[in-house]
C-alpha cells in the first residue's frame, strides 16, 4: 500500500474561507464517485460552513474527560477501520487534548497518510512554526498552536486561500466569521488592515518559495539548462576584494525592483587552492548578502568565466552583476577579462551587468599564496632583510677605512639575499639580489657613485653575484616549499594514520570524530547530514559546535559520502588540497555512523532475544507454576459447590483456607511478574525520602509465617534514603525466598548494621546456600536453584529485589552463611545528619 497523498488549503488569515473551500473540495469528489469522508471540521457556529457539511459522511468523534470537561477529538482508530479514500481533517496545527493518541493533529494526519488514506487539510500562515516570531510581532499575539514548516512543505498541493482585508473586515462586520460581540473587539485587534496586509505579504511570499521548489525539481528531472525567467534571481560574482560590498549593494537594489527578486553571491576559487582572496573580507561579504536575504556560495573552478556561467543557468538566474576589472592596461593584452567573457558567452537568457567602482583599474596586486605558507610575520622581516639590509650594508662599508675588496662585499651582500630567502621566500631574495647589485656598482665599483662599470670584470663579478643570488634564493625557496609540502604530509600521514587505527580498534565515537575534524581544520561546527533519496529533506545524523547547517548548500564547506549523505562544515572555505584528508574524514564518519547503526540494531537483537527469553520462561511459568494454585482453588471450589458430600465445618473451612492461600499465592506470582515487567521497560520511578528501617522492615514480613523471622534494628541506625514502598517489596521477596529454603525450625535473622555512608541489612537463612558460580545466576529471571518444587514460584523474587535495590541506588548481593546457608545483603544509602530517636525495640521480634 502506498503512502497517501496530502492536499492543504493555506490561509491567509483566520475567516477567509478555507474550511468552505475544503468542505467545496469534498463535495465535487464525492460526485464523482470517490469515497470522502469527514474525520474532523469545526465550523465554528457558521451558518454557511454548517450547511456543506450536509451531505457528507461524518465519522463519529471520540470524547475525551479533562479537568471536568468533555472534549472531542478525531477519532484515529475509527478513521482507520473506515478506511476511506479521502479523509477530510480541519485545523491542522490543532493540539489534542491530553489522553489523545497524539499530542498533535499534524501526527494524526501522518498516521492516516501513512496508511494510504488522502487527508485534505487546512492551516493558516500564522500556525508556521517558523513564522511564530514574525507574527507576534506584527499582531502582537503569540500563536500557541503551531505546525512545523517541514510538513506543511512535503504537501503533494497547496492551494491559498486569500482574500482583500477590506473584504475580510467586512465579513467580520457582517457576523460571518466571529459572533456580533466579539466584532468589535477583533476588528480592532487583530483584523486591524495592517495586521492583514502584512498576513497576507507572509502567505503570498511563502507559498510563492515552494512554487519555486517546484520549480526547480521539475527543471533538475527534466535536465533544463535554460533559464526561464519566472522570477528575477540575480547573481553576484565577487572576487574577495573590497568592491564585493559594492556589487552586492547594487544587485540588491536590482532585486526590489521585481517582486520576490532574490541575490544569489557566488566566489569561484580554483582547483588547486591558491587565492588572493581575503577571508576576512569574504566574510564580511556573506554577512552582507546574507543581511539582505540573500545566500551565499563557494565553488570550485579553474575557469572562471565558465564556473560562473554553469552556477547562474544552474539556479535558474535571470542577471549577473559583476565589477569593472581591477586589471591595468596594459594586462588587457593577455586576454579579455572575466567580465568580457562572461558578457560574450551569456546568450539571451542571462543580462550582464558591469558596476564600476573605486577599485576599478587600480589591479589585483601580488598574489599571496607563496607568502602565506610563511606567514606574515616571516615576510614581513624578508623585505626588511633583502631590502633595508643592502642599505644599511653599503652605509657601513662606505664609512669603514678597511678595503674588503669586491669578492668579500659581493659575499656580504650574498649573505643578506640569502637571509632574506630564508626569512621572506622567493621575492624579497630577488629584490634584495637586484637591489644589492645596484648598491655595490654604485659604492664599490669604479667609477663609484656612477651606474657604468670602467673594468669588465667586474661586469663579470656583479652578473655572477646576481646569477648566484638568483640561484640560492630559488633554491632556498623550493626548500621551503618542499618542506611545507613534507610537514603537510606528515600531518596528512598521521591524521590517516589515527583514521585507520580507529577503525581498527572501533574507538571513535561519531560525535569524537566529528569534534576531530573541527580541532583539525578549524571549523566553528561541522554536521553530517543524510537524506532517505533524491529531494527529500536533510536530517542531521551528527554535530557539534555552535549552529550547525541544516543543508549542504548553506556549509562554507560540504564532502559528499555516497549519493545521500554529506559532511558540512561552517566557518571558512578549504583550499583544495585539504579536501583529500577531508574526504577521508568524511568516509570515516560514515563507517562510525554505520557501525554505531549496527550496534543499536544488535542491542535491539539482544533486547527481542531477551524478550523472547523472558516470554519464553513467562509462558513456562503459566503453564506449570501458575496453573498450580488455579488448580487448588478450581478443585476446592467445586468441592464446596458440590451436592453430593455433605461438608462438615471444619472440611469448609479447610477449603476456605486452601482457596485463600491459592489466591494469595496467585497475587504474590502476578505482583512478581507485573514488577519485573516494570523492570524491563524502565519505567519504575522511585521516590526517595528519609525513613527509618523499621518504619518499613516489620511491614515486610506480613506474607511469612508467624515465629518464622527474628528481627535485629539496632535503634542507634541511621535513617536511609529509600523509597518506602520499593524497600518494603524487595525486603518482603529476599525474606519469603529465605524462610521457603529454611530448614524446619529454623528461624531466618534479619538485621541491620551501618558501614561508612551506607546501612546493610542481612537476611540470614541456614538453608542449603547456593554455590559461588550460581550466586549471580539466582538473580536473573525465572531462574530457581536446585530442586525447588513446582509450586515453589516462578523465580522472579529475588531478580524483582534486585532491580528495586538498584532503581534506590542500592545493591543486592548473595553470600555464604558461616556454618551453612545463605546470607542475602541488601545495601542502602545512610541519610545525611543524626538518627533520629526512635522507641526501644526489642532485639528479637518475632512476626
Amino acid at each position: 500500500m502506498g503512502r497517501g497523498k496530502l492536499r492543504i488549503y493555506l490561509g491567509a488569515a483566520p475567516g477567509v474561507g478555507k474550511t468552505y473551500a475544503m468542505l467545496s473540495e469534498a463535495h465535487r469528489r464525492v460526485e464523482r464517485g470517490t469515497d470522502c469522508v469527514v474525520g474532523f471540521v469545526e465550523h465554528h457556529g457558521r451558518p454557511r460552513t454548517e450547511v456543506m457539511l450536509h451531505g457528507l459522511e461524518q465519522v463519529g468523534r471520540r470524547e475525551l474527560v479533562y479537568r471536568g470537561a468533555v472534549f472531542t477529538e478525531m477519532d484515529v482508530d475509527a478513521v482507520l477501520a473506515r478506511g476511506p479514500a479521502v479523509v477530510l481533517v480541519d485545523e491542522l496545527a490543532h493540539s489534542n487534548v491530553p489522553g489523545s493518541r497524539n499530542g498533535k493533529r499534524w501526527q494524526d494526519v501522518a498516521e492516516l497518510l501513512a496508511a494510504g488514506i488522502d487527508v485534505v487539510s487546512t492551516v493558516n500562515i500564522q500556525h508556521l512554526e517558523s513564522l511564530g516570531d514574525v507574527v507576534e510581532s506584527i499582531t502582537g499575539v503569540r500563536q500557541r498552536e503551531t505546525v512545523p514548516d517541514e510538513v506543511v512543505r512535503r504537501a503533494d498541493q497547496i492551494e491559498l486561500v486569500d482574500m482583500s482585508p477590506q473584504a475580510l473586515r467586512r465579513r467580520m462586520a457582517h457576523g460571518n466569521i466571529y459572533k456580533s460581540d466579539k466584532v468589535d473587539a477583533a476588528l480592532s485587534n487583530y483584523f486591524r488592515p495592517g495586521n492583514l496586509t502584512a498576513l497576507r505579504e507572509l502567505a503570498l511570499l511563502w507559498v510563492a518559495d515552494r512554487v519555486d521548489e517546484y520549480l526547480q525539481a521539475y527543471r533538475g528531472e527534466h535536465n533544463i539548462r535554460t533559464t526561464w525567467q519566472a522570477r528575477e534571481r540575480i547573481v553576484v560574482g565577487i572576487t574577495g576584494g573590497p568592491e564585493g560590498r559594492t556589487l552586492i549593494r547594487r544587485a540588491a537594489r536590482l532585486a526590489e525592483k521585481g517582486a520576490g527578486g532574490e541575490v544569489l553571491a557566488v566566489y569561484i576559487s580554483r582547483s588547486d587552492g591558491l587565492t588572493a582572496a581575503s577571508p576576512k573580507e569574504l566574510a564580511v561579504q556573506r554577512t552582507l548578502v546574507e543581511d539582505m536575504g540573500g545566500t551565499f556560495h563557494h565553488v570550485i573552478g579553474d575557469d572562471i568565466p565558465s564556473a560562473l556561467l554553469e552556477f547562474a543557468r544552474g539556479v535558474n538566474a535571470t542577471q549577473i552583476v559583476l565589477g569593472s576589472s581591477r586589471r591595468k592596461a596594459w594586462q588587457y593584452v593577455f586576454g579579455p577579462g572575466v567580465g568580457a567573457t562572461v558578457a560574450r558567452e551569456s546568450g539571451p537568457d542571462l543580462d550582464v551587468h558591469i558596476v564600476t567602482h573605486e577599485e576599478a583599474a587600480k589591479g589585483r596586486g601580488l598574489p599571496v599564496a607563496r607568502g602565506a605558507r610563511l606567514g606574515r610575520p616571516r615576510i614581513i622581516w624578508g623585505w626588511l632583510v633583502g631590502v633595508a639590509g643592502p642599505v644599511v650594508l653599503a652605509l657601513t662599508l662606505s664609512n669603514v677605512d678597511a678595503d674588503l675588496g669586491l669578492a668579500n662585499d659581493m659575499l656580504l651582500f650574498l649573505s643578506l639575499t640569502v637571509a632574506a630567502a630564508l626569512l621572506g621566500g622567493l621575492l624579497p631574495a630577488l629584490a634584495s639580489a637586484a637591489f644589492g647589485s645596484f648598491l655595490l656598482n654604485w659604492f664599490f665599483t669604479p667609477p663609484l657613485h656612477r651606474v657604468t662599470i670602467a673594468d669588465p670584470k667586474n661586469i663579470v663579478a656583479i652578473v655572477i653575484f646576481v646569477g648566484v643570488a638568483v640561484a640560492v634564493a630559488s633554491v632556498v625557496d623550493l626548500a621551503a616549499r618542499r618542506t611545507h609540502q613534507a610537514a603537510r604530509l606528515r600531518a596528512e600521514s598521521e591524521i590517516l594514520s589515527f583514521l585507520a587505527g580507529s577503525v581498527l580498534r572501533g574507538e571513535t565515537t561519531l560525535d569524537a570524530l566529528l569534534e576531530r575534524v573541527r580541532e583539525t581544520f578549524a571549523m566553528e561546527s561541522v554536521a553530517l547530514l543524510e537524506r532517505a533519496g533524491d529531494g527529500e529533506p536533510w536530517t542531521c545524523a551528527g554535530s557539534v559546535g555552535p549552529a550547525p547547517v541544516e543543508r549542504p548548500e548553506d556549509a562554507d564547506v560540504d564532502m559528499p559520502v555516497g549519493d545521500h549523505m554529506a559532511l558540512a562544515l561552517s566557518g571558512r572555505v578549504l583550499p583544495a588540497e585539504d579536501r583529500r584528508v577531508l574526504a577521508a574524514f568524511a568516509a570515516q564518519a560514515a563507517v562510525v555512523l554505520d557501525r554505531q547503526r549496527l550496534q543499536q540494531e544488535a542491542e535491539r537483537a539482544r533486547t527481542l532475544a531477551e524478550g523472547n527469553r523472558i516470554r519464553t520462561a513467562l509462558l513456562a511459568a503459566v503453564s506449570h507454576d501458575l496453573r498450580t494454585p488455579l488448580a487448588a482453588i478450581k478443585a476446592a471450589v467445586s468441592s464446596l459447590r458440590s451436592d453430593d458430600v455433605a461438608w462438615s465445618d471444619d472440611d469448609e473451612a479447610e477449603l476456605l483456607a486452601a482457596i485463600e492461600e491459592g489466591a494469595d499465592r496467585l497475587d504474590n506470582l502476578v505482583g512478581n511478574l507485573l514488577d519485573m515487567s516494570r523492570l524491563q521497560t524502565g519505567t519504575v520511578q522511585p521516590l526517595i525520602r528519609e525513613i527509618d528501617l523499621d518504619e518499613v522492615v516489620p511491614m515486610a514480613l506480613g506474607g511469612v509465617p508467624e515465629d518464622s523471622v527474628g528481627l535485629d534494628i539496632p535503634e542507634s541506625l541511621p535513617m536511609v534514603r529509600v523509597d518506602p514502598g520499593l524497600l518494603e517489596r524487595a525486603v518482603a521477596n529476599i525474606v519469603e525466598n529465605a524462610v521457603k529454603y529454611s530448614p524446619e525450625g529454623q528461624r531466618v535473622l534479619v538485621a541491620a548494621s551501618t558501614l561508612g555512608d551506607r546501612v546493610e541489612l542481612r537476611v540470614v537463612d541456614r538453608g542449603p546456600g547456593v554455590p559461588d558460580d550460581a550466586k549471580d545466576r539466582i538473580f536473573e529471571p525465572f531462574q530457581r536453584y536446585g530442586d525447588a518444587p513446582r509450586g515453589a514460584g516462578v523465580g522472579l523474587g529475588l531478580a524483582v529485589a534486585r532491580g528495586f535495590a538498584e532503581a534506590m541506588s542500592g545493591t543486592l548481593a548473595a553470600e555464604d552463611t558461616p556454618g551453612g546457608g545463605l546470607t542475602m545483603v541488601l545495601t542502602l544509602t545512610a541519610a545525611a545528619g543524626r538518627a533520629r530517636p526512635r522507641a526501644e525495640l526489642s532485639a528479637q521480634v518475632t512476626s
